[in-house]
C-alpha cells in the first residue's frame, strides 16, 4: 500500500510563502504522475500543480507564477513552494500520486490558511 505524507502547512498571512512537503512510502522515480490538490469546503476538490512523467508541468491558472511543484526521486519526495499567498489560496491541500497502472493514492492532507 503506497503511503504518502504532507507536512508544511500552516498560517500565515497574504503575502507569505510556505514550503509544502509530500513523502512517498515508495520509490517516484518510476510513476505516471504526482500532484497537489486543493479543497475548500463546500468545493470540488481542484488540481493545484502536476509532474507528469517526461517533465510535463501543469499549474492551476490562478498559481502561475506563485507556485513552482518538484520532486525530489533520492528521497521519494515531492514539494511545493507557494510564494505570495493570497486568502483565496486557504484550503486543505492534498497530495496525490498516479502509478504506471493508473491507480491513485492520497495523502491525508494539510491546511493552509491565509489570513491577516
Amino acid at each position: 500500500q503506497v503511503q504518502l505524507v504532507e507536512s508544511g502547512g500552516g498560517s500565515v498571512q497574504p503575502g507569505g510563502s510556505l514550503r509544502l512537503s509530500c513523502a512517498a512510502s515508495i520509490s517516484i522515480a518510476r510513476i505516471y504522475a504526482m500532484a497537489w490538490y486543493r479543497q475548500v469546503p463546500g468545493k470540488q476538490r481542484e488540481l493545484v500543480a502536476n509532474i507528469i512523467t517526461g517533465g510535463l508541468i501543469n499549474y492551476l491558472d490562478s498559481v502561475k507564477g506563485r507556485f513552482t511543484i518538484s520532486k525530489d526521486n533520492a528521497k521519494n519526495t515531492l514539494y511545493l513552494q507557494m510564494n505570495n499567498l493570497t486568502p483565496e489560496d486557504t484550503a486543505v491541500y492534498y497530495c496525490n500520486l498516479e502509478n504506471l497502472l493508473r491507480q491513485n493514492y492520497w495523502g491525508q492532507g494539510t491546511q493552509v490558511t491565509v489570513s491577516s
